[in-house]
């Protein structure tokens, strides 16, 4: 399903570091051109915008472009990735992390598209955008956050590690206004203990 990212998120992000990141069905790599219009035809959903902060509604082709260009930026504790089917190779979501300079720390944020929710893949892309985060980035601490009426997100927010830090209310552009959330940190030190994801299934 969704995690809140759009937005919480520095407006800079970066496929920098080494790429793609494996994972046993998905792959995570740079986003590009030729998957605008994936992105396009999944992102324009009323029920993945509801859940993240600033994804508009419609979604449309420069929107997708804004996603390609952002990826080709740099900068420090930031990336943004095409979430990919290994078999197929298609674009079937985005998912960054990125710096928060107000709250001095790391975000992480996904959203996949609705054909493809249910299948225990999103669990998959999170488990390698940490491992990514803290394999290449200085991080001592990754938060995220979902609305409390996602369930499939927090069950994955949950099985990649992250601990329930509090509750509070944030603007969603997609749901029309403000909506109450979870908020979640993941520190190094357990991530470390949980490499082997199979542990937190």
């Amino acid at each position: 399903m969704v995690v809140e990212s759009d937005s919480l998120l520095d407006d800079s992000s970066c496929g920098a570091a080494p790429l793609p990141q494996e994972a046993d069905r998905v792959r995570l790599d740079v986003p590009r051109t030729d998957d605008l219009a994936d992105i396009v035809f999944l992102a324009n959903n009323q029920r993945i915008a509801a859940n993240l902060l600033k994804m508009p509604h419609p979604f449309g082709l420069d929107d997708a472009r804004a996603i390609v260009a952002k990826a080709e930026m740099s900068s420090r504790n930031t990336a943004t990735f095409a979430i990919r089917l290994k078999s197929t190779g298609r674009c079937i979501g985005i998912a960054r992390y990125a710096s928060v300079e107000a709250e001095e720390t790391v975000h992480i944020g996904y959203w996949i598209g609705e054909p493809f929710w249910g299948q225990g893949l999103a669990t998959e892309a999170v488990h390698a955008l940490i491992d990514h985060a803290f394999t290449h980035g200085s991080m001592e601490r990754l938060t995220a956050t979902c609305r409390v009426t996602n369930a499939a997100s927090r069950k994955v927010l949950v099985k990649s590690g992250f601990q329930f830090r509090d509750q509070s209310m944030i603007r969603s552009v997609g749901a029309g206004g403000s909506v109450p959330i979870e908020r979640y940190n993941l520190d190094r030190s357990v991530w470390s203990t949980l490499k082997q994801w199979g542990r937190t299934a």
